[in-house]
């Protein structure tokens, strides 16, 4: 009997965060009450490490270290553990947020008002709402579906923009192997745009070749 190949199913390109949308979203929450300064560290956490929301809700105060060489201690999957940098601007955010919230060593980072873990669905709600209040000053996020996963590529993107390769991201995110890193790598519209400039086709001298609009229209749809 033929074996008969199974059919791949197409590839669905990562969604990410611009940096014009993470300043947005940043400063959707009102900071007046602590729910609002809450919600800010914990977005500005979730774009900056790219944890996912298991390990980012499992946080405590102990997990966090703030002094030279700040970073945060994760759980991940398989109950691996790992160490995930925190960057000055995201230290000194932390920084300010534990004095205000104070507790013992096994305290969640991020609580709810009545000093409990948060759930998935109450990260997920939260987002929505500040994704929400953020959308009038940058109507590109009304075009996105956003959901914690989201800020995650965020983070991985904003890893490879910066030019760090996909060994150190897969480590960064917590991935068993570089495979999982790829999709970043098609995603990366501004890659593929460079790549393409260096390409000279044939009976055309270097350094007179500009892509067309039609072709860059039709290499933003993929």
């Amino acid at each position: 009997m033929l074996a008969i190949p199974l059919k791949r199913a197409p590839e669905t390109i990562v969604t990410f965060l611009r940096d014009e949308e993470i300043d947005a979203l940043l400063a959707a929450p009102d900071r007046a009450p602590w729910i609002g300064r809450r919600d800010h560290v914990l977005l500005l956490t979730m774009i900056q490490t790219g944890l996912r929301v298991s390990e980012l809700t499992a946080l405590t105060n102990g997990d966090v270290a703030l002094g030279i060489g700040p970073h945060v201690h994760c759980h991940g999957k398989g109950r691996k553990q790992r160490i995930t940098p925190l960057t000055p601007q995201t230290a000194a955010v932390l920084r300010v947020w534990q004095r205000e919230r104070a507790g013992n060593p096994d305290n969640p980072v991020f609580p709810t008002s009545r000093g409990r873990r948060l759930s998935r669905d109450a990260v997920a709600w939260l987002l929505a709402k500040h994704i929400a209040a953020a959308a009038p000053s940058c109507p590109s996020l009304q075009s996105k579906t956003i959901t914690p996963h989201t800020l995650r590529h965020t983070a991985a993107m904003r890893l490879l923009h910066a030019g760090v390769d996909t060994t150190t991201i897969a480590l960064w995110l917590g991935h068993e192997s570089t495979q999982s890193t790829q999709p970043y790598l098609h995603a990366d519209l501004a890659l593929k745009e460079k790549a393409l400039a260096r390409t000279t086709p044939v009976g055309v001298k270097a350094g007179r070749y500009r892509p067309s609009d039609a072709l860059l229209a039709f290499l933003e749809g993929l």
